[in-house]
């Protein structure tokens, strides 16, 4: 057994898994996986440059990450960081500020990089029967990979929920052309993924990340957010696509009586959810098998 700590800090959440793992079983054992949200793309694709209270946000997350690794004793800690901190200018600030903290440098990774962490930590644990399609929606960018037991092609665009709200929805509920605005961005997202990485064909298509295991939930219909009730739980098209027009249509206020829905993500959840349905429509996917385990796993498995 290695005692890992991983860190992935992406445009909208950071998250921490501290787990001992067996590279001779292949199984990962959980000891502390927490999630904050501390929103570092705030601006970013209207600035070019991280905010300093978006900054001190993620500071103070990971101040309260380095006790908890510091508790468990994790012998190795790797932390990445994605889409956000790939487009800023100022992205020095924040690795010197996470270096003064954690004692280890974020790496800014690429979109290929980060799709193959994502894979990785999605497929491991599945049957290995055929081959996948796995869509790792995040705040600023969402990663396709397709592969059987490896990854055979990958593609980063710049579509995600915080992103496509900061440039479209100002306010809520969506309106028509609001709703057409996001549509079209990421019609033109999924044209350039399809450049390099085929949409279609006998595949199942697991999706990963807050967005989609949120729509997952409130799909489910949990009264509370449930992680195994989630973990390969496969949602139909039909219900992916009745939630995506109930948040679309959604105010603010009826979104936080949502009792499955994280606060950081009321304002974001609607085009996370658009982002998803405009996958399964491109693909003809019937349903998607949704993973709680992701990136975050795969940052794991690369140190263990």
């Amino acid at each position: 057994m290695t005692r890992v700590a991983a860190i992935d800090c992406g445009t909208n959440s950071i998250r921490l898994l501290v787990a001992d793992a067996d590279p001779a079983t292949g199984e990962i054992t959980d000891l502390d996986r927490r999630m904050t949200i501390v929103r570092l793309g705030q601006g970013v694709d209207r600035t070019g440059r991280l905010a300093p209270e978006a900054l001190e946000r993620t500071f103070a997350a990971c101040r309260e990450y380095a006790a908890v690794i510091k508790e468990f004793g994790a012998e190795r800690v790797r932390f990445v960081a994605t889409s956000a901190s790939r487009d800023a200018e100022n992205r020095d600030d924040f690795v010197r500020g996470v270096l003064d903290i954690l004692g280890v440098e974020p790496e800014v990774i690429s979109g290929d990089q980060e799709a193959e962490f994502s894979f990785t930590g999605a497929t491991k644990e599945l049957d290995g029967d055929g081959q996948y399609l796995v869509v790792d929606i995040g705040g600023g960018s969402t990663e396709f990979v397709v592969g059987s037991t490896r990854v055979e092609a990958a593609r980063s665009v710049d579509i995600g929920c915080v992103r496509m709200t900061e440039r479209h929805q100002p306010g809520d509920p969506a309106t028509p052309g609001q709703i057409a605005a996001i549509r079209a961005d990421i019609d033109a997202a999924l044209d350039l993924a399809e450049q390099s990485v085929p949409l279609t064909g006998p595949r199942t298509l697991v999706g990963l990340a807050g967005s989609v295991t949120t729509v997952a939930a409130i799909a489910l219909g949990l009264t509370a957010y449930d992680s195994a009730a989630i973990h390969h739980s496969r949602i139909p098209h039909e219900d992916v696509a009745a939630v995506t027009e109930r948040l679309l249509a959604s105010t603010h206020e009826e979104r936080t009586r949502i009792p499955v829905l994280h606060p950081g993500r009321i304002d974001v959840i609607a085009a996370g959810a658009l982002v998803l349905l405009a996958v399964m429509e491109r693909t003809g996917a019937r349903e998607v098998v949704v993973s709680e385990h992701d990136i975050l796993d795969g940052i794991a498995w690369s140190i263990a």
